[in-house]
């Protein structure tokens, strides 16, 4: 069926370029391409035996064809662009970029007013954007306000209602804000003036606007206009603090577009990075997923042409880590070995790798908005794997954390329904132990968590996870005995190098399948309760409520303490150091005592 339907229109495809349309059955566009040669390229779905099988099944599908001849490659490009986004075709490249971003407006109309909107209409107004960061937008207006005087108001002012003084001047002209077009106190070409230093700004050239300032500025001061003068001086330092603030690639780069992307099996992430004025003005990273196994190449062409359109970019150069083929023959594209363009080329590289490694992180278990059955079905996947008697609604992990061998402390986090519970989370200074003891401190923690969990008559966790291998575990253990919770919660280990699950008693550990949801929900556990100890750790250590190990030892002052840490840099130094060395800072007597502490503290360990 297939080949009739390209027999009948074989004889009429042009050897022009243009875009065709695959339709279904049900005349439903399944597929938009665009070609430098509609005859050839359709023609090669058709003669050849493809191996793709993707491309087989659409080929299967295709029920009926259309074709649009065009001018150039170019417009062919711009008009696929506009059919498969419209479409949604079934086969093309999916990109996963449906959000709606912000543009700053200039609006067509006397006396424009610039202001940021969602929507962009074909009304003639100039739209500057999008920006993907709704707080840099914020951010540039706010700046535009305070340096650039702009009307604010929805007045009509036509030249006739001017004239014929149908306004007065509002607080905004008092207060500076605006220099009162509605009475005729400034003209439209004096405002134009002002419009253009916003575009320069937009745009990154600021030094344009500094220019104009600074001209200003010295017209005044001729004048004797002081006041005047030094209030435009003032905005020109706002300028260039903004101007330091800005990511400043070159001075000797203008206008360039630097996409990078990164390849993981059906999905590719692309980066794009629009630099103007030697200056980066935007940054955006899109996910795209192929449809019929295009090549790199490929996406990274279907991936330059949105942005491009999206970002309404100019740009007559783009850099790009490998050759590509594009379709305006107008654009220089520069693969960089060297110099200011590679350091672009990197920066984007970094930011694609970045963006994926972000991604991969949220996407390891979202299960926000999820219903409940979505979320229960990790859970169930995770009791099978470590066969609880119950469904693991509530889970706890704990984590030690110490710093240089010294100030001990300990972290917990709570998961309810696989989410975090952090209202639950609790942070633990050690009472109980003296010096550095991992396994004391887990005993302690565990043991004070789970007696007041007992004491307040609040539910226990069907699972808790001690982040640390067989010793810590053990240590658990003992606390969980010592209140008699045998067997009515389950306690594993999580090793932290193998991400090996050990239960109590067990020689061999579990290993989970690497990709398994349940081994995705033990790492998020695992890495905030990481995070969470870490944090807590930085704040008390800034705070200084932390006792020094040493300071617990009898016979060692405040002084000794003070010239040991000077030598050794820290409580781990020490102990890794001979009766020699220590003597030589402290003496024999203290050295000896230091020692002694030190060997107590560890039998006490081995224990």
């Amino acid at each position: 069926m297939t080949s009739t339907v390209f027999q009948n229109i074989a004889y009429t495809l042009p050897q022009d370029p243009g875009i065709y349309k695959y339709f279904d059955v049900n005349k439903k566009i399944i597929y938009v391409g665009k070609a430098k040669n509609l005859k050839k390229r359709i023609s090669s779905y058709f003669n050849k035996n493809v191996d793709n099988l993707k491309t087989q099944e659409l080929v299967s599908k295709i029920k009926h064809i259309e074709f649009t001849i065009v001018n150039s490659e170019h417009d062919a490009l711009l008009l696929e662009n506009a059919l498969i986004k419209n479409h949604q075709p079934k086969y093309n490249i999916n990109l996963k970029d449906d959000k709606t971003y912000p543009y700053i407006v200039v609006k067509k109309e006397p006396f424009s007013r610039v202001f940021i909107t969602r929507r962009k209409y074909n009304d003639g107004s100039e739209y500057l954007g999008p920006f993907t960061n709704i707080s840099t937008g914020y951010e540039l207006m706010d700046f535009i306000k305070q340096n650039i005087p702009l009307r604010t108001c929805k007045l009509n002012l036509s030249e006739q209602n001017i004239a014929k003084h149908k306004f007065k001047v509002c607080l905004e002209y008092h207060l500076g804000n605006c220099k009162g077009p509605c009475e005729g106190l400034q003209t439209l070409d004096e405002y134009n003036e002002s419009l253009q230093q916003v575009r320069n700004m937009l745009r990154g050239n600021l030094n344009y606007v500094i220019s104009e300032f600074k001209k200003e500025m010295t017209n005044c001061a001729n004048n004797l206009e002081f006041e005047k003068a030094e209030s435009i001086r003032k905005k020109i330092s706002n300028l260039e603090s903004y101007q330091s603030k800005s990511v400043i690639v070159s001075k000797y780069l203008t206008n360039i577009d630097v996409f990078s992307i990164l390849r993981e099996n059906e999905t590719a992430y692309v980066n794009f990075l629009m630099v103007q004025n030697g200056t980066i003005v935007h940054t955006h990273t899109v996910e795209l997923v192929s449809q019929l196994e295009e090549s790199d190449k490929e996406i990274l062409s279907f991936a330059i042409a949105n942005l491009r359109l999206k970002f309404n970019s100019l740009s007559k150069e783009i850099i790009v880590p490998f050759p590509i083929e594009y379709a305006d023959t107008n654009i220089v594209l520069t693969i960089p070995k060297a110099g200011d363009k590679k350091h672009l080329l990197d920066l984007s590289i970094k930011n694609v790798n970045y963006f994926k490694e972000e991604l991969r992180k949220k996407k390891i278990l979202r299960l926000e908005g999820k219903s409940d059955m979505e979320k229960k079905k990790v859970l169930y996947e995770l009791q099978n794997n470590l066969q609880l008697q119950e469904l693991p609604t509530h889970i706890e992990c704990f984590d030690n954390s110490n710093f240089q061998g010294s100030y001990p402390v300990s972290a917990m986090v709570c998961f309810k329904d696989g989410m975090p519970d952090k209202i639950n989370y609790r942070k633990f200074n050690v009472k109980t132990v003296e010096g550095i003891n991992d396994f004391a401190t887990m005993k302690e923690v565990v043991f004070r968590r789970y007696k007041r969990l007992i004491e307040e008559e609040k539910e226990l966790p069907q699972l808790i996870i001690i982040d640390g291998g067989k010793g810590q575990l053990s240590s658990a253990m003992e606390s969980i005995n010592d209140l008699d919770l045998t067997g009515k919660v389950t306690v594993v280990g999580l090793a932290k190098n193998e991400e090996e699950i050990f239960f109590p008693g067990d020689q061999q550990s579990l290993k989970l399948s690497w990709d398994s949801d349940s081994l995705k929900l033990i790492r998020m556990i695992r890495d905030e309760v990481h995070r969470f100890g870490i944090t807590f750790h930085r704040n008390q250590r800034s705070k200084g409520t932390f006792k020094n190990e040493l300071e617990t030892i009898t016979g060692i002052g405040k002084q000794t303490i003070d010239e040991l840490l000077k030598k050794f840099k820290s409580v781990k130094n020490i102990k890794a150091a001979n009766f020699e060395e220590i003597s030589k800072v402290v003496g024999v007597a203290k050295a000896t005592i230091l020692l002694n502490h030190f060997k107590n503290l560890a039998s006490k360990i081995d224990a």
